[in-house]
């Protein structure tokens, strides 16, 4: 009797487990908003992680390098895994490590990764990479700096701007000789995901209204869906103002009078221009920057997405966007007190003291403001461990720096 019920409820757990399952294949490619991973960034050893460095081409080493120095001066708990991508290499191998580390470690901070082949089988690597991560949304925040030369002031608005799909897609081909067509992509799905992002972003976040960019009067199925399905998840969120504006209208607003924006919803193109228009507006290309968000991985990199090739080696670019971006990967890591520390230091560094590169108007180097922010981060400095199991004096060692 007893092994007839054994019997049965076995039968009964491996029915259910029948019905349940789901494939590796089946959970990335019938349901794409899951993945079949399980959820990263986690700590590791003690409570650092291991992030992956893409330093990309132009002046991203330098930089980089710069991120890595004010790291280990402020005893930052992060160690980076560093992969090169060679920008004149046909082959993959490269992109295909970098995926690999990022899934590995599930948080990257980026420069921008040129792809310089034009052949048809060569696929942009920024764009690819994104797709592959599952990437949906970046987010650019622009808060104008007190004192830096700008066309505007005061200004504050957020960029959500669609990763994966749109023009971006690429997909084209040549359907007659001289014919090219280009495939935009839209879907509602994404388009919901990203919608419901945008507006749970300003709720969270004390914003008021959400603006949605499109060309839904000339595009009417692509951006039409789009637009309607932003509207459709506005309804969800009564609390948050809704409007929407043309995408040609938009850039005029935004050169015009860039007050009336709080949360600008939008497609890829639209928001890659938007987000162009609007740093040249405050302060230009080297001062903000972008977070993109997946499932479960990150990417942070400068907003704009330059790669400064014509200044690279010069000592003359302006660093201060890819260590926002380094302050967004730590306070995406839970690391806010370091995060607070280096952001307060960048920040006094150009509001407070003015040490502003040529592309601010101003005459210091790169080194000149990196120096400046060390100074502001010893100056934080207040107290430091030293090791129980050694006499020696390690309060030079910043590693063991407390800040306030």
């Amino acid at each position: 009797m007893a092994l007839r019920i054994l019997k049965q409820s076995n039968c009964a757990v491996l029915q259910a487990l029948k019905r349940n399952y789901c494939s590796a294949f089946e959970l990335q490619h019938k349901n794409p908003v899951q993945k079949a991973i399980p959820k990263i960034p986690k700590a590791q050893y003690g409570g650092r992680h291991t992030v992956t460095m893409l330093p990309g081409g132009g002046i991203g080493s330098e930089l980089m390098n710069y991120v890595r120095e004010i790291f280990r001066y402020a005893g930052v708990p992060v160690d980076f895994e560093v992969l090169d991508i060679d920008p004149n290499s046909e082959s993959n191998d490269d992109w295909d490590n970098a995926i690999t580390s990022i899934k590995r470690n599930g948080v990257a901070i980026k420069g921008n990764i040129e792809t310089k082949s034009e052949q048809i089988g060569i696929i942009s690597r920024n764009v690819a990479l994104r797709n592959e991560l599952g990437l949906y949304v970046n987010v650019l925040h622009c808060k104008s700096y007190p004192g830096v030369r700008c066309h505007h002031k005061d200004v504050d608005l957020v960029v959500v701007r669609q990763n994966t799909e749109g023009e971006y897609a690429m997909l084209e081909h040549e359907s007659v000789s001289g014919v090219v067509e280009s495939l935009k992509i839209i879907t509602v799905e994404a388009s919901e995901r990203l919608a419901r992002f945008a507006f749970n972003y300003a709720r969270t976040n004390g914003r008021k209204k959400v603006t949605t960019i499109h060309k839904a009067n000339i595009m009417k199925l692509s951006d039409g869906c789009f637009l309607e399905t932003s509207r459709r998840i506005a309804k969800e969120f009564p609390d948050i103002k809704h409007d929407d504006m043309i995408i040609d209208n938009t850039c005029m607003q935004l050169v015009a009078r860039p007050a009336q924006f709080d949360v600008l919803l939008t497609t890829n193109l639209y928001g890659s221009i938007t987000s162009n228009v609007i740093c040249g507006l405050i302060g230009g290309a080297g001062l903000y920057s972008g977070r993109n968000y997946g499932d479960h991985y990150a990417v942070f990199e400068p907003g704009t997405r330059n790669t400064g090739t014509s200044i690279a080696g010069k000592n003359i670019c302006n660093p201060f966007a890819m260590l926002n971006a380094s302050v967004d990967m730590l306070n995406h890591l839970g690391h806010t007190q370091h995060a607070q520390a280096i952001e307060a230091a960048i920040y006094d560094t150009i509001v407070v003291d003015k040490i502003h590169t040529a592309d601010l108007g101003g005459t210091a180097s790169t080194t000149d403001c990196i120096q400046n922010v060390l100074k502001h981060l010893a100056e934080k400095h207040v107290s430091w461990h030293t090791s129980v199991e050694s006499e020696e004096d390690e309060s030079d060692n910043p590693a063991f720096w407390r800040f306030a």
